[in-house]
């Protein structure tokens, strides 16, 4: 196992900011997946599927702009899908191959959507983890009622505990699974306190008046294999929205996680399988 943390610069309306990731794998196996996170979380969930895929595959995890430990951008107006999706270009650029797999869970799920629906995209297997072209309102303004909240705690524990029931839809986690979460959740602030490890700025869109967020043509213009993982109870990715998704394309494949909402964690090894049966095709 060869794990390795790294990091670049990225170019947005403002200047510079560093963007973190941590690489898993040869660094000289020309077959690379990018796995890309959801809104609050970091890089390190991947870290059980990234094992599960080191032996075939060179693993990159980032964290984006403002998360994890990525640095926080300054102009808290440029947290937004033009600046992920150059920061990710740049990230596949340093990486120097022609192609990659993706895999992104929520917000990472449509970053890789937007690249792979631009031509000449890098991106030639796509896993959408519970990611969708339509995006309800109330799954939104159930996002916004949360995120950016802040809490202190006193402990990783107390964290945990929290954790455990905001994020209860990431389903049936064991306690080590947990564990791991919060530690790559938890960061030190200088009030001595324990926070969640993200700027609690990237909230601001969720702050606005929300509507049903369309995506179709966006949809239309990704022509890669596309694997769908849903999880059964999911808020904002509807069973009706992924049988659109896959009317008219014979290369996109779905597959719904039991007991599971927003979203699977791709963390156990019946999840991890799923992922790597659908890479290995390519």
């Amino acid at each position: 196992m060869t794990v390795q943390s790294k990091y670049f610069s990225a170019l947005g309306p403002h200047g510079f900011h560093r963007v973190a990731y941590t690489e898993w794998g040869d660094e000289k196996n020309p077959d690379v997946v990018i796995c890309v996170h959801g809104l609050t979380r970091n890089g390190r969930d991947f870290d059980f599927l990234a094992r599960g895929l080191e032996k075939d595959f060179r693993v990159i995890c980032p964290d984006v702009a403002g998360r994890g430990q990525s640095e926080w951008l300054t102009h808290k107006e440029d947290y937004s899908y033009p600046l992920y999706v150059a920061d990710m270009a740049a990230l596949i650029a340093r990486l120097n191959v022609e192609t990659v797999n993706w895999v992104g869970t929520s917000l990472g799920g449509l970053i890789g959507m937007f690249i792979a629906a631009q031509p000449k995209t890098p991106i030639k297997r796509l896993v959408l983890n519970d990611a969708g072209a339509f995006i309800p309102k109330a799954s939104l303004e159930r996002i916004g009622a949360y995120v950016g909240a802040d809490p202190a705690f006193d402990s990783v524990e107390a964290l945990e505990q929290t954790m455990r029931v905001i994020s209860a839809p990431f389903g049936p986690l064991t306690d080590a699974q947990w564990r791991h979460l919060a530690e790559h959740m938890a960061v030190k602030k200088a009030d001595g306190k324990i926070h969640f490890n993200y700027d609690p700025d990237i909230s601001i869109p969720f702050k606005l008046p929300q509507n049903d967020v369309a995506l179709w043509p966006i949809w239309n213009n990704v022509i890669c294999p596309v694997l769908i993982t849903r999880g059964a109870n999911s808020d904002l990715l509807l069973p009706d929205t992924v049988e659109k998704m896959k009317q008219g394309k014979a290369n996109v494949q779905s597959v719904e996680i039991a007991n599971t909402g927003h979203a699977p964690m791709l963390m156990d090894d019946e999840q991890i399988a799923l992922v790597r049966q659908f890479l290995l095709q390519g």
